[in-house]
């Protein structure tokens, strides 16, 4: 079995932080996400994934608290969760929690037709604002 190496790729103001865990089984993303190349961003993420359902048995969770998705973001973003489709088709387990600021309704609607298309747990999870 191959262990693809764990992401850790720093967040800026326009891409987000995101984190891979191989041993845990889960992948974060949080921040913005308006890169200038989405494409070499996510590819790496996208390889991730696809790394770990072909390698790894063991459930798959993404965790993420997505301010902002530029429309290739978002283009990435329907890659990775048709990849993990396929594995749920397939019987893997996978699942999705999507962490958001309940002030901000146009990034829960986002998460929302994300979830229509998926057949696997997707939880939509407003953050509690501090006062």
């Amino acid at each position: 079995m191959t262990m693809i190496p764990d992401l850790d790729i720093p967040g800026s103001q326009s891409t987000p932080t995101i984190h891979s865990d191989w041993a845990a089984g889960r992948l974060t993303m949080q921040g913005d996400s308006y890169p200038e190349n989405s494409y070499d961003l996510f590819d790496q993420v996208i390889a991730w994934v696809q790394g770990f359902l072909n390698e790894a048995q063991r459930p798959l969770t993404l965790e993420l608290t997505l301010v902002y998705l530029n429309t290739s973001s978002v283009k990435a973003m329907m890659d990775i969760f048709d990849l993990l489709e396929e594995a749920h088709e397939q019987g893997r387990q996978v699942a999705v929690t999507w962490h958001y600021d309940a002030r901000n309704e146009r990034i829960a609607e986002l998460a929302e037709e994300f979830k229509e298309d998926c057949s696997y747990p997707f939880a939509i999870t407003p953050t509690p604002v501090s006062a």
